[in-house]
């Protein structure tokens, strides 16, 4: 579903993403773990067409999309709910829904099974369906982000940092609904700080350090790696 080949990102001098290769395979979770400043929100905008790249290459479903623009990779068939939600605040729910499926604006019965899938997902979303989004919680607003990438019935969904600033009881929250995700075989790229929760979900999972990649494995793998726990799980 997604492969990336020695992938660079550089802002001027600075190499934030250094020759990254990683791949995803159709219907699994993978994780992207790593401190502050390790280049994973910037490889994340690099895959959807925010960041260009400097070197290397982005495959997304058989098609190399890498010097395409954002628009036309959402056509590809990936979305991303961005670091912060980035949900638009003048707008209802409702509208920012619909800006998620604007792809698909020549579709209403589409766009309304859509709105309902998401409405169950995510039942406050209904609640407040005509409510702005920047009168919302942020727990609401990362299920808005959420839904709202969903709109477009991505077959790869980036999550970048959905649990960040949140309360553990919605974090336990949006992790089920991630679980979820993944048990309907939606393809999912998570970055996330919260190691534990991202390794328990994940099928697979990269560490990323100052822009490189450092450890792979499964979940599982990463989960009981020695140096993974004492960096980013604790010691003991």
């Amino acid at each position: 579903m997604l492969n990336i080949d020695s992938a660079e990102i550089a802002y001027g001098a600075i190499r934030a993403v250094k020759g990254v290769s990683l791949h995803v395979n159709p219907g699994e979770v993978v994780a992207i773990i790593g401190a502050n400043g390790a280049g994973k929100s910037t490889l994340l905008k690099g895959i959807v067409g925010l960041e260009p790249l400097t070197r290397g290459t982005v495959t997304i479903n058989g098609i190399d999309c890498s010097t395409m623009p954002p628009h036309e990779r959402l056509r590809v068939g990936v979305a991303m709910s961005p670091e912060g939600r980035g949900v638009f605040p003048e707008q209802t729910v409702h509208e920012n829904l619909l800006l998620g499926a604007y792809s698909k604006r020549s579709d209403p019965v589409k766009i309304e099974q859509l709105l309902q899938q998401e409405f169950a997902r995510f039942p406050r979303l209904q609640e407040r369906r005509e409510q702005q989004a920047g009168t919302l919680s942020g727990g609401e607003q990362q299920m808005l982000a959420i839904s709202r990438a969903l709109m477009s019935e991505p077959k790869l969904l980036l999550l970048d940092e959905p649990s960040l600033g949140l309360a553990p009881l919605i974090i336990a929250e949006i992790f089920r609904s991630i679980r979820a995700l993944r048990d309907s075989g939606l393809t999912i790229l998570l970055v996330e700080q919260m190691a534990k929760q991202a390794l328990a979900v994940a099928d697979r999972a990269y560490v990323l350090e100052s822009g490189d990649i450092t450890l792979e494995g499964t979940g599982v793998e990463l989960l009981n790696n020695q140096a993974v726990r004492a960096a980013y799980l604790g010691s003991h």
